[in-house]
C-alpha cells in the first residue's frame, strides 16, 4: 500500500513532535485533575475526553454532531428521546393529539426550572418555538417546523395547530429546546432545563457541567463532568493512560489495543451515523454519474472495515443505518459489489480512461475518518485515480467543506438527532441549506416533497425508502459503514448507556466506590 507508506513517511517527524507536546500536556492535565479532586474530596467528578471543541453552546444554533452529543444533557424539549428509541414527555407532562392529527396539546409539567432557578412558563415555550420558526434568526430556524400553523398558550397548556398531519411532528418538537424568554447570553452562559447545567468553558480546552439539583426528573449520579478537548487521537489515548480522563468514545480498534484491559473496559455500540466518501456533486468530475458509480465499484467496503477497523462496523449502501429499521432498505447494501474492472470501464466511458487526480479533505481530529480515507485512497489508485489526502482542523472543515462547500470529496459521518428518516434524507434536497454535497436530482426533490407532505405513516415510509434507492442508484456518494462505537471507560466507571441517536447521556454515568 504505497500511498499509505508515503503518507506516513511525510508525517513521521511531525507526529513525533506532536506526541512529545501531547505527552507534556497530558501530564499537566493529570496534575490539574489531581488538584481538582483534592480541593473537594467529597465531590464526584468524571472526566471525558472529546475530539473537538463546540461549534456553539446556543442549542438553537449548534450544528456539529459532537456538540449535540454533549449539549443533550443541558437542554430538553417538551418531549425527549429514550435509549429504547421512544419519544416521551419531558418539559411537558402529557401530550394529546386530536383525531384529525392537526392539533397537539402539551400540558406543561409542574415545577420545571431553568438552571438559573426560574420556573419554566408558557411564555418561555412560546419564545423557544417562535425563535425556531420565525426566520429572524436564520441560524435557529428549524425546517421541520414548517408544518406548524400556530402555537398558542392557554394557562399551562401549549396548543400547536398544524397545517397538515405530520408523522414527524413529535420528532421535530424534540429539537425545540426550551430556553428562557428573551435570554440573550446562551452562547457564553447557556441555560436550559436538563439534568446538568453549565459551569465553565475554556475554549479549545474544556467544558464543565455540574449536576442540576433542582432538575424535575431523576437526578444525575455524578456531581460534575469535565469534558477535555484533545483534538489529537494520540492525546486522547495518552490522557486515558495517564488518568487525565476516565472515558473516551469513538475510538478505533487500534487505539483500544493500547489500553490495559486490567484498567479499562471497552464497550461496543453503534454510532448510528452514515460514514461515506461524500462527493461534491457540483464539481468535476463528480458531476458525472458514471464517475461516481466508478468510485462505488472501486471501493471495497468490507476491506475498509477490516483494514481500518479490525472488522468492527456495519456495511451501508445508502444514507440510512440499521437501527432505524423501519426505514432501512437492506437490499441496497450490496447494490455496488467491489469490481475494479467495472470501475475502470465506467471511467473510460465517462471520458477518463487514464483516471484523474482528486483530493479527499478530512478533519484531522477524527482518526477513524483519516484511516478510512487512507485505505480508500489506495483502492482508488488501483483503478487509476490519484487521491491525495488533505488534513484540516475541525474548524476549517466546518467552514470550508460543510458551510462553503469548497472541496472535492470528504470522509465524514452524518447522523440524526431525531427519530425519523427525515434528518438523514432531507439534506440531499437540491434547495436545502445543509446539502453540503450539492446533490441535485429533480426526481429526488419530487419524492422528498411528497414524503414531507404525506400524512399516512406507511406511505411516507415507502417514499423515504424510494429516496434511499435514488441516492444509491445515482451514486450520490460512496457509502461505507455505520461505524462501531468503541468506548473506553475506567474499570470503576459504570452506567454508560447507548442510544439509537448520536448522544451521550451522562446522567446515568457514575464512579463505583
Amino acid at each position: 500500500m504505497s500511498l499509505l507508506f508515503r503518507y506516513n513517511s511525510r508525517m513521521t517527524k511531525k507526529v513525533g513532535f506532536i506526541a512529545f507536546v501531547v505527552l507534556c500536556l497530558v501530564f499537566a492535565l493529570a496534575g490539574c485533575s489531581k488538584n481538582t479532586s483534592e480541593s473537594n474530596s467529597n465531590e464526584s467528578v468524571v472526566a471525558i475526553g472529546i475530539a473537538q471543541d463546540f461549534d456553539s453552546l446556543d442549542p438553537h444554533h449548534m450544528q456539529a454532531a459532537g456538540t449535540k452529543e454533549i449539549l443533550f444533557n443541558m437542554f430538553e424539549g417538551l418531549v425527549k428521546p429514550t435509549s429504547d428509541g421512544d419519544i416521551v414527555p419531558a418539559v411537558a407532562s402529557q401530550v394529546t393529539k386530536s383525531d384529525d392529527g392537526l392539533v397537539y396539546t402539551f400540558t406543561l409539567r409542574d415545577n420545571v426550572k431553568f438552571h438559573d432557578g426560574k420556573a419554566v412558563t408558557a411564555k418561555d415555550v412560546l419564545y423557544s418555538f417562535n425563535r425556531r420558526m420565525d426566520g429572524k434568526d436564520s441560524a435557529a430556524k428549524l425546517a421541520s417546523l414548517s408544518v406548524v400553523k400556530s402555537v398558542e398558550a392557554n394557562d399551562n397548556k401549549i396548543i400547536i395547530t398544524l397545517s397538515q398531519p405530520s408523522n414527524e411532528f413529535l420528532a421535530a418538537v424534540m429539537n425545540v429546546y426550551i430556553i428562557p424568554e428573551g435570554y440573550g447570553n446562551q452562547e457564553s452562559f447557556p441555560i436550559g432545563t436538563g439534568p446538568y447545567r453549565f459551569s465553565k468553558r475554556v475554549f479549545q480546552d474544556s467544558l464543565e457541567l455540574v449536576r442540576f439539583d433542582e432538575y424535575w426528573g431523576e437526578q444525575g449520579k455524578t456531581d460534575k463532568f469535565v469534558f477535555r478537548i484533545l483534538e489529537s487521537s494520540d492525546a486522547l489515548v495518552l490522557a486515558l493512560q495517564s488518568g487525565a480522563v476516565d472515558v473516551v468514545s469513538h475510538l478505533t480498534s487500534d487505539q483500544t489495543k493500547q489500553l490495559d484491559t486490567n484498567k479499562f473496559d471497552i464497550l461496543t455500540g453503534s454510532m448510528n451515523l452514515v460514514q461515506a466518501l461524500y462527493l461534491n456533486n457540483a464539481v468535476k468530475p463528480f458531476d458525472n454519474i458514471l464517475v461516481r458509480q466508478a468510485l462505488c465499484y472501486a471501493v471495497d467496503r468490507k476491506a475498509v472495515i477490516d483494514l481500518a477497523f479490525d472488522g468492527y462496523g456495519i456495511i451501508l449502501g445508502t444514507s440510512m443505518f440499521p437501527s432505524f429499521s423501519k426505514y432501512y432498505v437492506d437490499e441496497l447494501t450490496n447494490y455496488y459489489q467491489y469490481n475494479p474492472q467495472k470501475a475502470k470501464d465506467l471511467l473510460k466511458e465517462a471520458g477518463y480512461p487514464n483516471g484523474f487526480s482528486m483530493t479527499i479533505t478530512v478533519p484531522s481530529n477524527y482518526t477513524p475518518h483519516v484511516n478510512t480515507a487512507t485505505v480508500i485512497a489506495e483502492m482508488l489508485r488501483q483503478v487509476g485515480i490519484d487521491a491525495s489526502i488533505q488534513l484540516v482542523d475541525w474548524g476549517t472543515w466546518l467552514e470550508e467543506v460543510y458551510t462553503k462547500r469548497n472541496y472535492q470529496s470528504t470522509v465524514t459521518g452524518v447522523s440524526s438527532d431525531n427519530m425519523t428518516a427525515r434528518k438523514l434524507l432531507e439534506r440531499f434536497g437540491s434547495t436545502v441549506g445543509n446539502n453540503f454535497t450539492n446533490y441535485s436530482n429533480s426526481q429526488y426533490d419530487q419524492i422528498l416533497q411528497k414524503a414531507l407532505n404525506e400524512a399516512e405513516d406507511s406511505v411516507q415510509t415507502e417514499l423515504y425508502k424510494d429516496l434511499e434507492r435514488n441516492l444509491t442508484e445515482n451514486a450520490a456518494n460512496v457509502y461505507i459503514q455505520d461505524m462501531a462505537d468503541l468506548v473506553a471507560v475506567k474499570k470503576d466507571i459504570k452506567g454508560l448507556t447507548f442510544y439509537p441517536l448520536y448522544v451521550l447521556d451522562i446522567s446515568t454515568i457514575y464512579r463505583e466506590k
